[in-house]
């Protein structure tokens, strides 16, 4: 006899292949690799690594809104292309500087334009008609081996009106570089609510904020909405020595295209100290919520994959409430702090983690700051 539960696991396996949804990552997946390329005005912009995505490309501007605290931006200037562009970066460093020169390696003219905020930065740049440039937004201490201190937060959702209270008690904190996010911005990712997220955080937060995406970005109608406005889904960054993966997991899963690329950054930082955030935890720490992959096969295959790679720390939201765990050895938190109805009676209420790193050492610290 077949069980009810046998007959309901190949009902929904027979209503995923009927739909074609096997893969439900694929898309976001696919749409990443286009994420920072644009054409216009006799202009072809590519940021490499797609760690900004280019929000306006025309009359005269290319206006971008950053994901890395560090990126490159290469432009090629067709014959008729303008010479004088106005270049605005938005959700970068404060100390952040533009270094531009030609494929030659030539240094271009670079006029830096008042700041509108801290995390909004502008240049006039000379671009030179039929040649390729390089523009590189950085901060001056970017490449260097030093201790810094980042915080780490996740789950704002409906919680858009409030999230105010967490930056003002981020800005309390000057040693804060940046926000490294773990996924579930908005309530439901339509255009208007990541956008008043934005809004808030350019307006509140004086560090800017790198996110991947989480299953409430996945509610919207237009799938395309969160490449467009914030950028990749999953990508890797270095700062001062230390690397960055933010991982797509808003599925319930990781795509293969995108665990691909975590192979990829996982050897790069085999020997650094290595960072790796995404929003829906592989293996739930508790279990009463099931708030794992949907796979207990694949979520044991990567949280191995990361052990065996030596991932320093492991970042992640979708449950509303604070925990500190281990994943296969590696130091894991849940932090889903940043707004969302809480788990009831934990007594966490909204945070964030101070997170306190060494290039050299590893991991020195992981606080909860409390903002409630």
């Amino acid at each position: 006899m077949i069980s009810l539960k046998l007959l309901g696991a190949l009902g929904l396996a027979a209503a995923l292949l009927s739909t074609g949804c096997t893969r439900p990552s694929e898309d976001r997946a696919v749409r990443d690799t286009r994420v920072g390329q644009a054409e216009g005005e006799a202009l072809t912009v590519e940021v490499e690594g797609g760690l900004a995505s280019v929000r306006t490309l025309g009359s005269g501007a290319l206006e971008l809104w950053g994901q890395a605290p560090v990126f490159t931006v290469r432009v090629t200037a067709g014959a008729q292309a303008r010479t004088d562009w106005l270049f605005t970066v938005h959700n970068t460093m404060p100390d952040a500087a533009l270094l531009a020169v030609d494929d030659s390696g030539e240094s271009l003219a670079v006029e830096a334009l008042p700041d509108a905020h801290p995390t909004v930065k502008a240049w006039r740049v000379a671009l030179r008609p039929g040649t390729t440039a390089r523009l590189t937004v950085a901060p001056p201490d970017w490449d260097t081996r030093a201790p810094f201190r980042f915080a780490a937060l996740a789950d704002v959702q409906e919680a858009l009106s409030k999230v105010g209270d967490i930056y003002t008690r981020l800005n309390e904190d000057p040693t804060l570089r940046f926000i490294f996010f773990a996924g579930d911005l908005t309530e439901y990712g339509t255009r208007e609510q990541l956008e008043e997220f934005q809004q808030r955080l350019e307006a509140g937060s004086r560090i800017p904020l790198y996110a991947t995406l989480g299953n409430h970005e996945t509610f919207t109608d237009d799938a395309r909405i969160y490449q467009q406005l914030v950028g990749r889904g999953s990508q890797h960054f270095t700062f001062q020595g230390v690397h960055f993966s933010l991982v797509d997991s808003g599925s319930s899963t990781v795509d293969p295209l995108v665990e691909e690329q975590l192979d990829g950054w996982l050897e790069e930082a085999r020997d650094a100290v290595h960072v790796v955030a995404m929003h829906i935890p592989p293996l739930d720490p508790i279990g009463v919520r099931g708030g794992g992959f949907a796979v207990r096969g694949e979520a044991a295959g990567l949280v191995g994959k990361m052990a065996r790679a030596g991932v320093d720390l492991t970042l992640y939201g979708h449950i509303h409430s604070y925990y500190s765990f281990s994943n296969a050895g590696i130091p894991a938190f849940i932090s889903g702090g940043g707004g969302a109805i809480p788990e009831r009676f934990d007594g966490v209420g909204r945070h964030f983690l101070a997170v306190d790193v060494d290039p050299s050492v590893g991991v020195r610290d992981v606080a909860l700051v409390r903002v409630d």
